[in-house]
């Protein structure tokens, strides 16, 4: 439950940790504006950041105040580590001859831990918690049996060409042996997914959601400890690539924002909040269809249960009102769309340039993010920005009003996408 009464939030300390952005720099408010019709957005490149799947344990004050625990890599859906790192003097012992005290005797109760070690192994709190571990991996196992189909995916799936690789696993193209068609599988390697919660709630959410801006779920399977999740083939790669190699026109921009707004629209009406919407989770094809992707990270509401006070997303794009850790709803996805056009402005979101947890309380402070040139767009855009970047949530727009702005009757057809998908794909084969 939210607090009555909060800290205010204090100026970042020069003890905040910074992340190696050697990468991604955003160029300063004061850089000349490029027309928006050129096509090539060069010597522009970014850091991807990870999504923050773990609580917080307190609203921004202080950056230090916070700590946590991990890809659009961004992404994909690992989390960012906004762990504070401790002085690397701390907890180090002087170990020079001079400073060694002589050997004490163990007390009472130190020496009764001892022998129940060596009596036989843990203390009984560390053998309940084992178990309590134990009982909780056999019932995600249990659950995931449940769901995947029982049967060998290598006699089902031929041609496996790896495209991407993460810290638990890769993804593939592969054929389906029948059809012929291709098909994305993400194979996950159970034993190095820390929150495989996470993966059973991706499934069941892809699983329920059939519409044309989410990405199709085909089919999972249980194999040699993977877990390997089948979908449709997205071969236009994620937007990402797009908006860091090209400029997009705003009639470019409407139509992705529309066909992500339709997805979004569609998992709020079905009691979802998405949490993690970026242009790293939103896919496209060549022929210029836009889908949403990854729901690892994605909460399911009620009537009873409408609001969710959970920090988890990925910092940049996440709306003030899950940094102030208030309670919030399905318009968090509205303000991430709105980052999310900010994104195909300038390339990156706000703030990149800073590390996530200065991003964080820039967010909870600063209010409604600017852009470098602002005049250079339409009145129309100017205010669909203002309405999705609404730091109030409750004047902010839902998913289903937004959809009504006059902004998306500015949409050039998606077919005209097709060019800076290919200019993506041949700016990333020359690398």
């Amino acid at each position: 439950m939210p607090t009555a009464h909060r800290i205010a939030p204090q100026p970042p300390t020069p003890l905040t940790p910074a992340l190696d952005r050697s990468t991604s720099q955003r160029l300063p408010a004061s850089k000349p504006h490029k027309p928006t019709d050129q096509l090539s957005r060069s010597h522009t490149t970014r850091d991807r950041r990870e999504p923050n799947g773990a609580p917080h344990p307190q609203a921004p004050g202080p950056p230090s105040s916070f700590s946590s625990k991990p890809s659009k890599t961004s992404p994909g859906s690992s989390t960012t580590d906004l762990q504070l790192k401790s002085s690397p003097s701390q907890g180090r012992r002087d170990r020079s001859p001079s400073s060694r005290s002589a050997p004490q005797q163990p007390s009472a109760a130190t020496a009764s831990l001892q022998k129940a070690a060596a009596a036989g192994g843990a203390t009984p709190r560390r053998r309940e918690r084992k178990e309590k571990d134990k009982e909780k991996e056999a019932d995600i196992v249990s659950r995931l049996q449940a769901i995947c189909t029982d049967a060998d995916p290598t006699r089902l799936y031929k041609n496996l060409v790896k495209v991407g690789a993460g810290a638990s696993g890769g993804v593939y193209t592969a054929y389906q042996v029948g059809s012929n068609s291709s098909v994305a599988i993400k194979q996950m390697d159970l034993e190095k997914q820390p929150k495989k919660d996470l993966i059973i709630n991706e499934i069941l959410v892809m699983r329920a959601s059939r519409h044309p801006n989410i990405v199709n779920y085909i089919d999972s399977f249980l194999y040699k400890n993977e877990l390997w999740v089948v979908m449709e083939y997205m071969e236009g790669g994620s937007l990402t690539d797009v908006v860091t190699a090209n400029l997009m026109s705003e009639g470019q921009i409407a139509a992705v924002s529309r066909e992500t707004a339709q997805g979004l629209e569609h998992l709020h009406r079905h009691g979802v909040i998405h949490r993690d919407i970026k242009s790293d989770n939103v896919l496209l094809s060549m022929n210029g269809d836009i889908k949403l992707t990854d729901f690892g990270f994605c909460a399911q509401i009620s009537d009873a249960n409408s609001k969710r006070t959970t920090m988890v997303g990925t910092p940049y794009w996440m709306a003030p009102e899950v940094v102030t850790r208030k309670e919030y709803g399905p318009k968090v996805d509205v303000w991430s769309l709105g980052i999310m056009a900010i994104e195909m402005i300038e390339g990156e979101p706000p703030y990149l340039n800073q590390n996530p947890l200065k991003a964080l309380y820039l967010i909870a402070t600063n209010g409604t993010p600017t852009i470098a040139n602002p005049e250079a767009l339409s009145p129309v855009f100017r205010d669909y920005l203002s309405k999705t970047l609404e730091v109030e949530a409750e004047k902010r727009p839902t998913a289903a009003e937004i959809l009504q702005h006059p902004f998306f009757k500015l949409s050039e057809p998606l077919r005209t996408l097709a060019p800076l998908i290919k200019a993506a794909r041949d700016i990333a084969k020359s690398k």
